[in-house]
Parts: C-alpha cells; sequence; structure tokens
C-alpha cells in the first residue's frame, strides 16, 4: 500500500500516526523511494536460523526463512483517526493574507476558528485584541527580545510567560512592525480530549478544562519556543478555518488595569455568543 507524499494536511496527520514527529516547529518528513511515495511496511515477521547451528555431519547449514503463519497475515494495521482527516480535509489552514488586517478586525474573525497541534484540535471561543499604540499593547515597550515576534508579519504565533506560569498563545496581526497581536481567552475541545486532560492536569468536560489564556496554552502544550512560529504552514501548529458564529458578545479586556482610560474601557474583548467556554468575567459581556 502507498500514501501520496506530499504536504497536504492528510500527509501530515498519517506521518504523526506513523512516524515520530518532531514536537516543535519542524515537519516531519519521512524517508521516501525513487518513486517519491511512502511505503507502509509489512508487518509481517521474519525469523532466521544462526549460521552457527550445524548438521550431525558438521556441515554448516544454510539460513531459511520461516514461512509466515497464517495469524501473522492477519496482524492488525495501525488504525489512522479517518474522522480527523475529513475534518481536516473540511477546514483547510487559513491563509497568510487572512491575517493581514487591524488587530481589531481580526479578532472576531478569529472565532470559529480551529486551532491544531498534531492530534489536538480546539475552537476559538473567546480573543481579545491588542492594537499598535494601545497602552495594554506588549509592542508598547518597542521591540525587546521578548516583544520581537509581535512586531513580525500576521499569521505568527506570540508566545508569551504571564506570571511566571501560564503559556499565552497570541495570533501576530497586521503588516510587519506594526506591532498588533490577538490573544487567545478561551477555546472549546474538538478533538484529542484525553490528551487536553492529561496536559491540563485535569479529569474534566466542563469548561473549566479550556476557559482562560493559559489554559489554553497548557492543553496545546507550548512554550516561548513557539514564538515566531507561522500558523499558515503544515505541520506543528496550525490555524485551520472554521465556521463564523451567529453571534458575538463584547466586552472590555481583563486584567489591563495599568492601562490608560480609553484603552481599559475599550471594547476589545469578542466572545461567541450562547458558548459556555468562556472566561471570566462574564457579566461584562453583552451582544455586539
Amino acid at each position: 500500500m502507498t500514501l501520496c507524499y506530499g504536504s497536504c494536511q492528510s500527509c501530515t496527520l498519517i506521518c504523526h500516526f506513523n512516524a515520530n514527529i518532531n514536537p516543535m516547529k519542524k515537519t516531519h518528513r519521512l524517508k521516501n523511494d525513487s518513486n517519491h511515495n511512502i511505503t507502509v511496511q509489512n508487518f509481517a515477521t521474519k525469523t532466521k536460523v544462526s549460521s552457527s547451528k550445524r548438521f550431525k555431519n558438521k556441515q554448516k547449514s544454510k539460513e531459511y526463512t520461516k514461512p509466515i503463519s497464517e495469524s501473522e497475515e492477519n496482524l492488525p494495521i495501525p488504525q489512522i483517526n479517518t474522522t480527523l482527516i475529513a475534518f481536516l480535509d473540511k477546514n483547510p489552514i487559513l491563509s497568510r493574507n487572512f491575517y493581514q488586517i487591524d488587530a481589531l478586525d481580526l479578532a472576531p474573525r478569529l472565532l470559529g476558528k480551529f486551532l491544531r497541534r498534531d492530534d489536538v484540535v480546539l475552537q476559538i471561543t473567546e480573543v481579545e485584541a491588542y492594537r499598535p499604540n494601545d497602552s495594554a499593547c506588549h509592542g508598547r515597550f518597542g521591540k525587546t527580545a521578548r516583544t520581537a515576534p509581535v512586531f513580525g508579519p500576521g499569521g505568527h504565533a506570540y508566545v508569551y510567560l504571564c506570571y511566571g506560569l501560564h503559556m499565552m498563545l497570541n495570533v501576530v496581526a497586521d503588516k510587519e512592525e506594526a506591532g498588533a497581536a490577538v490573544l487567545i481567552r478561551s477555546c472549546a475541545p474538538i478533538y484529542g480530549l484525553g490528551t487536553i486532560q492529561q496536559r491540563r492536569g485535569l479529569k474534566t468536560e466542563k469548561p473549566v478544562l479550556l476557559a482562560g489564556p493559559g489554559k489554553v496554552g497548557q492543553a496545546l502544550g507550548l512554550s516561548t519556543e513557539w514564538s515566531s512560529h507561522a500558523l499558515y504552514t503544515a505541520g506543528g501548529l496550525e490555524l485551520l478555518d472554521g465556521p463564523e458564529p451567529e453571534h458575538i458578545l463584547v466586552g472590555p479586556r481583563v486584567g489591563i488595569e495599568y492601562a490608560l482610560p480609553e484603552h481599559v474601557n475599550a471594547l476589545w474583548r469578542f466572545a461567541i455568543a450562547g458558548s459556555s467556554w468562556i472566561s471570566a468575567p462574564k457579566k461584562t459581556l453583552r451582544p455586539l
């Protein structure tokens, strides 16, 4: 049996289930044969008799191959999550141009989209926009070793450590050097619930699992090394297309009391109306 050797999402997923995938940024490639096809090896076992054994007449015996038994022929082939493959085909990776807009425009457009890392898929349910000249944005300090990814081109990840505990995932917005991003505040689990629960250390299916930016970063297994990773490339961390929500809630951003009053009160927090996968406080949200 052969599988196509390409960069499609299905192949990326198959590589994940049939090979050792680098958990960081590089996309794994299986070795290909001269026809550029990935060959799935037969699982039948071949047993050899040691050449050190001799016949009674002291002549060396010849090596032979043990016949394949019926039970060996029927060994099960590892199963591939065909449901996830179909999902990935239906929801392709968003292009780079999708992110080349103001963070305030990008934020609501991210609602309903999907974040994927290997077998874990999350749907974005809550976000916050951080714009250039925003007194709550990390870019207000200018470009530093920590904030440099914010000034990169739109479509890249910006992951920072908050309070020495939480990995916060942001999607860089706008043109290069703009210094803008969208914080992913909450998500809902779509695939890989077991992996999410293991990473979170929490055996639950309730919103507490993913309602909060630090929880999202932990569920995806992120670190600051993911900063500057292109979300529009296959492999690693990807951002996939998804349905637009029918109704959206808006409200002031959370935890930015240090900012100027005009930015503290700005309604730059967005969430999917009717979703239970939204972080606190919820009372400050209202219909758009």
